[in-house]
């Protein structure tokens, strides 16, 4: 006696139920083993895929990373110590001053003035790049229970505060961040660890200050937290 597999699939064409194990639909005479069958299942996998990842983010109300704005001011001094680089390799700095060299230590002069006018440059540019690095590995995740948030280059940390902790917050911009886009947000907390947070200049701090603010406040109803001032 043998055994019926009875194990069933929908046809990709039609949507008829079959075997599993079957490779042509007796509905509709298709055949499941063809690159447009196989492009068909691709491409209905793909759509799953997107519609679990949908429903996995329903519970992110922000998510983010500080702008590289925020390190305006750094760059605009960056590069006015560059442009000073540049013209100490440029400029014979030592007919200006009307220094009286022999030929060998203007030579030597002018060696050690390019080293120098390089050295600046390069240090700025070292930090800046520091800078941008240490900016772009900070990475904000906000949801309606906490604020997790994660750092660092060669120690990366993860940390989370939960939302019924914030007592207080405020927006802080400045003409240039209002100019750029951006905004620092400042939470005061109850939490031992984390006091103060601060969001440095995020894009879309309005948004952020009030999905926090209507988040913190439904988590306080929902803890039963009262903030005493």
């Amino acid at each position: 006696m043998t055994l019926i597999d009875l194990r069933t699939k929908q046809c990709l064409f039609c949507a008829e139920t079959i075997q599993a194990e079957a490779i042509k639909c007796r509905f509709c005479g298709e055949f499941l083993n063809t690159a447009k069958a196989k492009a068909l299942e691709a491409a209905a996998q793909a759509e799953d895929f997107g519609t679990e990842g949908e429903e996995g983010q329903d519970d992110i109300l922000f998510a983010g990373r500080p702008s590289l704005w925020g390190i305006a001011a750094d760059s605009v001094i960056g590069a006015f110590f560059c442009v000073l680089g540049g013209l100490i390799v440029k400029l014979p700095i030592e007919k200006l001053v009307g220094l009286e060299l022999t030929v060998s230590q203007a030579a030597t002069f002018a060696q050690y003035r390019v080293l120098v006018g390089l050295g600046v440059i390069c240090v700025v540019l070292s930090i800046l790049a520091v800078k941008v690095i240490r900016l772009k590995m900070i990475y904000y995740e906000v949801s309606p229970d906490r604020i997790e948030w994660s750092r660092g280059i060669l120690d990366r940390r993860v940390d989370n505060l939960d939302m019924f902790r914030v007592i207080d917050l405020k927006l802080r911009r400045n003409i240039l961040d209002c100019m750029l886009g951006v905004g620092t947000v400042n939470l005061i907390t109850t939490d031992k660890t984390d006091p103060e947070f601060h969001f440095e200049k995020v894009r879309n701090c309005r948004l952020l200050y009030d999905v926090i603010k209507k988040a913190s406040l439904e988590a306080d109803r929902n803890t039963g937290v009262v903030h005493l001032e």
